[in-house]
């Protein structure tokens, strides 16, 4: 098969890629400097090219079909590795921070404190993170690395695994003196911290065939939320690494354990990385295997 043939031209594929990234025509036509009118008027012939529907123009604003989704989650791997490498090739990505987003739990109770090792071994790397509940996506010029909680499965990018980890329901122990290990009932009375974005109460109770019966829900981001469950605010359901300390030193009690096979994962885009990116990998990697306490 001969691609340059089949591919479309380039300049309409460009078009196409920035408009499905900013969802306007005017802005993809600023990043290209172009008017709108030339990004409308190039999708269009991309269309005719192709002899497909890429967007639906029956819904305001329009939005990609499934056609268009595919080839604009396409043409943003492609287009995301050949601007990596011209980068990596010209030094231009020299002077970038690093960003690495994760969870505001995990970057306060387990990254955060480990950081000045980082940089006392990499004083010239400089870093940006980005603590967020929601998940970001990994752009070329954006944000390097990624530090989710799950199973590993994130479409389009390449996951390894740091550090496994169960759920546990925790509390304050003057909070729920008297209840006992797995009391899942009189927990549903009780008060709760939870992270925005994030049901864990109801998926618990849910699998438990029990229901909220009262107490009310405070909702914060991670770091916060483990602050207020030391306060005895409210329960929690947090990483079990993220409260190891706190249940050593009786600040907060294991009520209960979720098994559920997930753990904390260092995520990447494929193909190169920077040299930045590379070392932070390795230095994570390394203190995760470790277990060094701070």
């Amino acid at each position: 098969m001969n691609i340059w043939k089949a591919l479309p031209p380039l300049a309409a594929l460009r078009a196409f890629a920035a408009w499905s990234e900013t969802g306007s025509m005017t802005e993809a036509g600023r990043r290209l400097n172009v008017s709108h009118a030339a990004i409308s008027q190039q999708v269009r012939a991309l269309e005719t090219h192709l002899g497909l529907a890429l967007v639906d123009r029956s819904t305001t604003p329009p939005r990609l079909t499934d056609d268009g989704a595919r080839l604009a989650e396409a043409l943003r791997a492609g287009f995301g590795t050949m601007a990596r490498t011209i980068a990596e090739l010209t030094g231009a990505d020299a002077g970038r921070p690093l960003q690495i987003t994760t969870s505001p739990s995990f970057a306060g109770a387990w990254l955060l404190p480990r950081l000045a090792r980082f940089r006392a071994l990499h004083p010239g790397i400089s870093l940006m993170l980005d603590p967020a509940t929601e998940l970001r996506v990994l752009t070329s010029g954006g944000i390097d690395l990624a530090i989710r909680y799950g199973l590993g499965r994130w479409p389009g990018a390449e996951a390894q695994l740091l550090m496994p980890t169960p759920l546990a329901v925790v509390a304050a122990p003057q909070l729920v003196e008297g209840i006992g290990q797995n009391d899942l009932a009189a927990l549903s009375r009780m008060p709760w911290i939870e992270e925005p974005g994030t049901d864990d109460r109801g998926a618990l109770f849910g699998r438990h065939g029990l229901t909220v019966e009262g107490g009310g829900m405070v909702t914060l981001p991670g770091n916060l939320m483990i602050e207020a469950a030391r306060g005895g605010q409210g329960i929690a359901i947090v990483s079990l690494l993220l409260v190891q300390a706190d249940l050593a030193a009786g600040r907060l009690r294991l009520l209960h354990q979720i098994d559920n096979g997930k753990g904390y994962w260092l995520v990447r885009r494929p193909g190169p990385q920077r040299p930045e990116a590379r070392i932070f990998a390795r230095w994570i990697m390394q203190e995760a295997r470790e277990g060094t306490p701070v």
